[in-house]
């Protein structure tokens, strides 16, 4: 469904499981490179948690010379840093793989950024002194529930590699947009693990955990893991960094336009240095033509915005692709790496419109 310009008519999340509650972002009509969080995108293993804020402690444990017990007033009293930070589902686009591949089937919307004020973790780690033989951080949720794979009652845990862990910008995060991360969000502290796709970004935080072995919780070795093989294993390997990869985000796929000039527009990112390029093509990829990329900061943890202008006098039917490379020469590819859990998917984006 499109609105008219002149609607009162908001957009809303799209709804793709109301237990847990999975929703995506209606990425078409977003604006501006600041999401707010009534439209970010809602991604949930489990049911919410049931939690008491009234004496909220975080304790940092495990492979540390000293264990401590921060209270919410410490971690706020603590040197912050705010940073722009895209967080991207790693089933975003599942619904496009081919063959098709089970899990939520996302459409182009499991994905959302805006600006994260937070601690480093490393301010909290080093506080606890990391011993020497340190290898990974395990973050562990408040969320809880029954898998369908396995017997009990399971949490969500996920692990950061030390260096990871480590990185200035893994921030604790307790503020979105200016105002405490809300409750479906995370609230009171979400890690936030930028140029990593969002399973890393573990909400309700409940405690950390520093270990010198390396960790095998159900979110870690069974869940987000590449497995390129339909009917085993062979050759698995664990989801982490971004792909580069790009929505057209106007013309809506299918959309009925008229004869003369129309802007194409959308939005590219990367987990790896920053967008370099985006290239459009308007007839079924047989030319390209560079679209204007605009501004971005050099550190490049959020998306980018980009568009073109196109001219289109005779009628039919045109398929539009659009194709985003990174400073480390990434690029989209012609097809996506089909994996049986759906993960990563970041073939060039394409549309098809109608001109009359």
């Amino acid at each position: 469904m499109t609105y008219p310009l002149n609607s009162s008519v908001k957009p809303y999340l799209i709804t793709r499981r109301l237990h847990p509650e999975n929703q995506e972002t209606p990425i078409q009509f977003i604006k501006n490179d600041k999401i707010d969080h009534q439209l970010f995108y809602r991604r949930n293993h489990f049911s919410y948690p049931v939690l008491s804020y009234s004496n909220y402690w975080l304790p940092i444990n495990g492979f540390v010379t000293t264990p401590r017990l921060f209270s919410m007033q410490d971690i706020l009293r603590f040197p912050s840093k705010t940073i722009k930070v895209v967080l991207e589902c790693s089933g975003n686009k599942r619904n496009l793989f081919e063959p098709k591949v089970f899990g939520e089937q996302w459409g182009k919307g499991a994905i959302s950024q805006g600006y994260w004020k937070g601690v480093p973790l490393r301010t909290l780690l080093e506080l606890s002194g990391i011993r020497k033989g340190a290898i990974e951080v395990v973050v562990e949720g408040y969320d809880f529930g029954k898998r369908t794979d396995l017997d009990g009652i399971y949490t969500y845990l996920r692990s950061l590699p030390i260096e990871k862990a480590l990185h200035p910008d893994t921030i604790i995060a307790y503020e979105y947009n200016d105002q405490p991360i809300p409750f479906k969000h995370g609230h009171p502290f979400r890690l936030i693990v930028p140029q990593w796709y969002a399973m890393a970004s573990v909400k309700w935080i409940k405690q950390i955990s520093v270990i010198d072995s390396n960790f095998t919780g159900p979110f870690q070795s069974i869940d987000y893991v590449y497995y390129p093989n339909k009917d085993n294993n062979k050759n698995a390997f664990p989801v982490t960094t971004i792909n580069v990869n790009s929505t057209i985000q106007s013309p809506l796929d299918l959309e009925v336009l008229n004869t003369g000039n129309h802007l194409i527009k959308g939005i590219a990112w990367t987990g790896r240095g920053v967008i370099s390029k985006v290239k459009i093509s308007t007839d079924n990829g047989e030319s390209w033509a560079n679209a204007k990329v605009d501004h971005q900061d050099k550190i490049g943890y959020g998306w980018v915005s980009w568009t073109y202008e196109w001219s289109v006098l005779e009628k039919g039917e045109y398929t539009i692709m659009a194709k985003a490379t990174d400073s480390y020469n990434r690029t989209q590819p012609a097809s996506p790496f089909w994996n049986r859990k759906g993960y990563g998917y970041n073939a060039i984006d394409i549309i098809t419109v109608k001109v009359e």
